[in-house]
């Protein structure tokens, strides 16, 4: 009888933790403003959260990347620069967990922003690539701007991506993976030199494809 009850007790814990995992909802980052208008006569507020804005950026082809290049997409995105000899080696071998397991799902993106623009060339980030053993366009490394590529860093991505030269290779930046979803909208934000921070960032993205 004690054996059949463990049994049952156990079987309920698993089916409440896939309930939940089934129920999660992700937040929603940033500061949302409050729009209020009328609607059927009524007055109602309307919460708007922020969004990543239009950009325009090289990748490592040589190609034109854009807000809309990643259209009815989620998308992770981070901060790097290829001489980095910090944390990005790991961040992107942890990236690279991600992209080996969605590679081939259209709905799953990837985007580094260097933030070594003059070292970082197309060609330099061509090379990086094919390193990584990265084909194709689902893993985009994308160079530009140097001022545009911080704005969208720290007003948008919300993460630090900026010179300084106490740093050790001249830069600091953030070791976070940005979630975004379908609409834009910052969904999730992970340590990205963990194991731990990137497998929520496998789950989460689960979740968003559901969503």
């Amino acid at each position: 009888m004690t054996c059949i009850k463990s049994q049952i007790i156990a079987l309920m814990i698993l089916t409440a933790l896939l309930t939940g995992c089934q129920d999660k909802k992700l937040p929603y980052i940033g500061e949302p403003d409050v729009v209020r208008k009328m609607v059927d006569g009524k007055k109602v507020e309307e919460t708007i959260y922020p969004t990543i804005p239009e950009f325009s950026f090289q990748n490592q082809n040589g190609e034109t990347v854009t807000g809309r290049s990643f259209e009815g997409k989620i998308y992770v995105a981070d901060f790097f620069f290829t001489t980095c000899p910090t944390i990005c080696p790991p961040m992107k071998k942890n990236l690279l967990k991600v992209y080996n397991l969605y590679q081939t799902n259209p709905e799953v993106g990837i985007l580094s922003h260097t933030i070594d623009p003059e070292h970082d060339t197309v060609a330099v980030l061509k090379k990086y690539a094919d390193d990584l053993g990265v084909k194709g366009t689902m893993w985009q490394f994308v160079t530009g701007d140097r001022n545009k590529i911080y704005e969208i860093g720290e007003k948008h991505y919300m993460v630090s991506a900026r010179e300084d030269s106490t740093e050790a290779g001249g830069y600091i930046h953030s070791g976070h993976f940005v979630l975004i979803d379908k609409n834009k909208h910052i969904r999730g934000m992970y340590d990205g030199t963990t194991e731990e921070g990137t497998q929520l960032l496998i789950e989460d993205i689960k979740v968003l494809l559901k969503e």
